[in-house]
């Protein structure tokens, strides 16, 4: 059997008639694959942020300066990005049960494989010089390899999310799975620091390795792929809930469409999936600007000490949570499923979560104003390149939409990375930073994202006025 059979998504069986047994099995199956899907990708991320904690113990062995160790990070921003949009599509007709522990596995080895890359290396009888040369790029090349099968998870969750969770339901369901990002980057930190402190960096990676392959092994049993795979009607049908955007004609004439047929015009040709993929470059601007930058900012802008300030940001995922959560209850309870309304207040919150940030002087307040920012952004993070994404699409297209989205969103990643940094030396003089810079960047970004999210509000009001 070659791996696209291996893969290959599992057919529609008849549908089961006895009402009660079909009840029964959607609300289990509902549950088991949410919470296999929250573990199984805060385990990811276990596998993913542990290399922060890593660094400064591999820059203590071999030497390397930080703009070498750049490269790790810039080579798992690069294969993230393009994997996630590569992997959304090849998850769209893929078995979920399959594809996403398969994900895991490959990130375990990865993993696992670049802890042991130092005396693999060392075997090979170089000079302590062209060692460390060799040995930062088989790094580089791991932790990239790591990023592309990290990339893999989001999209197999987007497509059991979508086909399991129906409209009205799906942004808080999606929203609580999403602080999965923010629970796995909190433990992460917890786990990895506290390992890598007692026991060196390579443990760092060999003991997540090592849970996310038994996590693998467990998400294979626990997941099944759509409802109809298991006999199941379609979620709308099974909730009493029809599909709001295509009618009957439009179902019909989609059933006879190709995936490529279907990927072009619910997603390349779709002006809204555009316009969320630019939007979402900005949102990542802000992300990882506040996540990568943050206690380098408050420690040189605001002389706060190094502990403080690493306590201050651990606010920033923590409150997310809550923010997160938010989002996707508002959306659902509040405004009947629709998500701009919220983007737009989010995204207004973010801005002045900013500004507070740069004018305020009382340090203890610094710690509720990065909460703030941290609940801001991590809302339209969740909802414009997961949840407004795959809505705006096909469900037989829901991974490539949001792998589609997510690629742009790490081009977003790539720029804070350098833009921020490039604003601060630029806007300094005499070899001074100019901190303003990283402000400016972020506020910027906000504002504009704003405005695309104002253009994409009144986009869903003209079309709800049009089938009043």
């Amino acid at each position: 059997m070659g791996l696209k059979e291996f893969f290959k998504e599992p057919p529609a069986i008849p549908v089961i008639g006895d009402e009660a047994k079909v009840k029964s099995m959607y609300s289990h199956w509902r549950l088991r694959i949410f919470y296999a899907c929250f573990i199984g990708y805060t385990v990811f991320y276990l596998c993913k942020k542990n290399i922060a904690v890593a660094l400064p113990g591999i820059m203590d062995e071999f030497g390397y300066s930080a703009t070498e160790l750049g490269l790790l990070g810039s080579s798992l921003y690069l294969t993230y990005g393009i994997g996630k949009f590569v992997n959304g599509v090849l998850a769209d007709g893929s078995d979920v049960r399959k594809f996403f522990p398969t994900a895991l596995l490959m990130t375990a080895i990865a993993n696992i494989l670049f802890a042991l890359a130092p005396n693999a290396v060392e075997l090979l009888g170089l000079s302590t010089k062209m060692t460390a040369m060799v040995l930062l790029w088989v790094l580089a090349f791991l932790w990239g390899v790591s990023g592309w099968f990290q990339s893999a998870g989001f999209p197999a969750v987007a497509k059991s999310l979508t086909y399991w969770y129906s409209n009205s339901e799906r942004g808080t369901k999606w929203s609580l799975w999403s602080c999965s990002h923010q629970t796995g980057t909190f433990l992460s930190f917890i786990i990895a620091g506290h390992i890598a402190a007692h026991f060196g960096w390579r443990a760092a990676f060999l003991v997540p390795g090592t849970l996310a392959v038994i996590t693998a092994l467990w998400l294979y049993e626990r997941l099944r792929d759509r409802p109809q795979s298991l006999g199941l009607p379609d979620v709308e049908e099974y909730r009493n809930e029809p599909v709001k955007v295509k009618s009957s004609d439009e179902k019909n004439a989609e059933d006879s469409m190709t995936y490529v047929q279907i990927f072009k015009k619910y997603v390349l040709c779709n002006k809204t999936i555009w316009l969320l993929a630019v939007a979402y470059v900005f949102v990542y601007i802000i992300r990882f600007g506040a996540e990568d930058w943050m206690i380098m900012y408050l420690k040189n802008a605001k002389n706060i000490g190094l502990d403080q300030a690493t306590n201050m940001i651990a606010s920033l995922p923590l409150v997310g949570i809550c923010g997160t959560v938010c989002a996707g209850l508002i959306s659902d309870k509040l405004f009947k499923g629709k998500r701009a309304p919220v983007n737009l207040i989010y995204l207004v919150g973010v801005i002045f979560a900013i500004i507070a940030l740069k004018f305020n002087t009382i340090n203890s307040l610094n710690y509720v104003i990065i909460g703030l920012l941290g609940a801001f952004t991590y809302g339209p993070q969740m909802m414009i390149g997961g949840l407004c994404a795959v809505e705006s699409s096909s469900k037989k297209v829901a991974s490539a939409a949001s792998g589609f989205t997510g690629t742009f969103g790490y081009v977003g990643a790539f720029l804070s990375a350098t833009g921020t940094g490039f604003l601060v030396d630029k806007l300094g003089s005499n070899g001074q930073q100019n901190w303003d810079g990283a402000i400016y960047f972020w506020l910027v970004s906000g504002i504009i994202c704003l405005i695309l999210c104002t253009i994409l509000a009144i986009d869903e009001y003209k079309k709800d006025s049009h089938k009043a």
